[in-house]
């Protein structure tokens, strides 16, 4: 009778091995996952380059062509600013410093078959103006909110791609770093700001995303196919908090 209770509880044992390692990873841990994703994208973004491209961003130039010569996006953009060119003869340089990226947001779609990472990002705008007397410094923040579909190629390789990728409406928020203003200094803050509500975020956006789109290209196969897979399939795996 031992030995068959011994080999009654070594079957017993032997089930269960065989359903965890028959058990697909993702199933076990989900939340790993998007964590992982997470991850790998901020690893991604931030090895790519983006905070200097954040910090390269040629605001002062673009500012400083007040829409007669520039073409493609930077003329259409400017195009809709009216204010550029008395706003510019008050303004003596214009730099990005400090900048940042938060951490990053993940949500899947109702359907499962989609997802959403938001891309915070801070920054500090250095503004040296004679009216100030000295530099005027304000805090920007924006999303970026880009979407990421699982697909299918000829061969039923399944992979991660970019879809919709933009800036998140409502999301740029401005602010002086340097306290209080006097009623000319805030006229000026107020001027910066309603122009570059008008511009950053486009800029910003031409910039994150196409880093996105490679970095989605580059990441771990492993990851990629699990993560793929639980799209196709509708399956939640994000969280809601």
């Amino acid at each position: 009778m031992f030995q068959i209770g011994g080999l009654i509880v070594f079957c017993g044992l032997l089930a269960q091995t065989v359903i965890l390692e028959g058990t697909p990873a993702q199933a076990l841990n989900p939340t790993d996952l998007a964590g992982s994703l997470k991850d790998a994208l901020s690893t991604g973004l931030l090895s790519e380059g983006l905070l200097g491209s954040l910090e390269n961003l040629p605001l002062l130039n673009v500012l400083k062509t007040g829409g007669g010569t520039s073409g493609g996006l930077l003329g259409g953009l400017l195009g809709k600013v009216t204010s550029v060119v008395p706003l510019m003869s008050k303004i003596i340089d214009m730099k990005i410093t400090n900048p940042q990226l938060l951490e990053l947001g993940l949500v899947q779609s109702p359907d499962g078959h989609r997802l959403y990472v938001t891309i915070p990002l801070g920054l500090t705008l250095s503004v040296n103006t004679p009216l100030a007397g000295h530099l005027l410094k304000l805090a920007v923040k924006l999303n970026i909110t880009a979407q990421v579909l699982a697909v299918k190629n000829e061969e039923g390789k399944i992979h991660l791609v970019l879809g919709d990728c933009t800036h998140s409406p409502g999301s740029l928020q401005i602010s002086l770093l340097n306290g209080f203003a006097p009623l000319p200094i805030q006229g000026l803050v107020n001027g910066i700001s309603s122009i570059l509500n008008q511009l950053l975020p486009e800029l910003v956006q031409g910039e994150v995303c196409p880093l996105v789109n490679k970095v989605l290209s580059q990441l771990d196969v492993t990851l990629v196919h699990s993560i793929a897979d639980l799209l196709i399939h509708g399956l939640e795996f994000v969280i809601k908090v």
